[in-house]
């Protein structure tokens, strides 16, 4: 997709943040205002106050027929990214989406910036962009995951990596090695579905199944990098399935360097649309955007939106 960096810098912005997130920082909230203030002609920041709260204030901020914002900061993990995305679906690129990374594995900012520091990334935003500057406008392709209508950003994925997301909930660590351990822990008991992935109407996997990642990021939890071939505005969807021929255990150590993608019983694939199954009829074990589907059935399917997203980036590729 066409990138837009030639546009004009952002001059209004609208910070989200989740204050009842384990990872809230109030510091890093004010020093992200402070930063939005002393750039732009306006900044305003929003608290959370409930579950869905994030995506209703971004759609009613954007329908303002006077002082909208062109530039929606979230703070926080892939669950506040994810609600801001939400509210962005639709909205024709009328402001441009740009992530500050303040949760466990943040791999919705990584997938955009890589490991740069966030204040880098940010005043790249702010002071740098347009023609020949070190931010741009990308716009990213999203999934629709059907049985939801929701819009997927990061990915998706069944399996052992979803499953770990409970794991985690119940960890004392934080950031990225919270759900390290929570991945090692999971795998080690784990019990491959039986399954089946349908890209374009044509099957590219059935029988045991570890994970199935459709996406979307490259990276899960921060660290794994389970789509390491992924694009994310070439209007199609990727998926890597690892199946039974992998031990569960395996799994954490070899998408740390993408080692599965030499393996027999790796299959991955490209498509407009992804059906992942449970074969045997009990509810498929999914997350997205690091939320665990816990109302899904046996069944899902994600069909490619080219381009939905607007989001700042970097120039040069993270």
């Amino acid at each position: 997709m066409a990138d837009s960096s030639d546009a004009a810098g952002p001059t209004r912005a609208l910070v989200i943040a989740n204050p009842a997130s384990g990872s809230h920082s109030p510091e890093l909230v004010r020093e992200v205002r402070e930063m939005c203030s002393a750039h732009l002609n306006h900044c305003e920041l929003h608290l959370t106050t409930a579950r869905g709260d994030a995506t209703a204030f971004v759609r009613r901020a954007l329908e303002r027929p006077e002082g909208a914002p062109d530039l929606v900061v979230a703070i926080g993990g892939d669950g506040t990214v994810r609600e801001v995305v939400q509210g962005l679906d639709g909205t024709a690129g009328r402001a441009a989406l740009m992530v500050v990374p303040g949760g466990t594995g943040n791999s919705g900012y990584k997938m955009l910036w890589g490991d740069r520091p966030w204040t880098e990334s940010l005043k790249a935003v702010l002071a740098d962009s347009g023609t020949g500057g070190s931010a741009r406008v990308r716009h990213l392709d999203l999934a629709r995951l059907a049985e939801t209508g929701n819009r997927v950003y990061l990915g998706a994925c069944s399996g052992v990596i979803a499953d770990a997301l409970i794991t985690a909930k119940d960890s004392p660590l934080h950031g990225r090695e919270r759900y390290a351990k929570a991945f090692t822990d999971t795998a080690a008991a784990y019990v491959p579905y039986p399954g089946r992935v349908v890209v374009d109407g044509r099957v590219v996997h059935e029988g045991p199944t570890v994970l199935a990642n459709v996406g979307g990021g490259r990276y899960r939890g921060g660290r794994f990098l389970v789509l390491p071939e992924s694009l994310l505005d070439d209007g199609l969807l990727d998926v890597c399935v690892i199946g039974g021929g992998v031990a569960a255990t395996e799994v954490p150590g070899l998408t740390l360097e993408a080692a599965h993608m030499g393996h027999p019983a790796t299959v991955y694939a490209r498509g407009r649309s992804i059906t992942v199954e449970r074969t045997d009829g009990e509810r498929l074990p999914l997350e997205h955007d690091g939320e665990y589907q816990h109302t899904i059935g046996a069944s899902a399917t994600f069909e490619v939106l080219a381009g939905a997203l607007a989001a700042w980036a970097p120039t040069d590729p993270a």
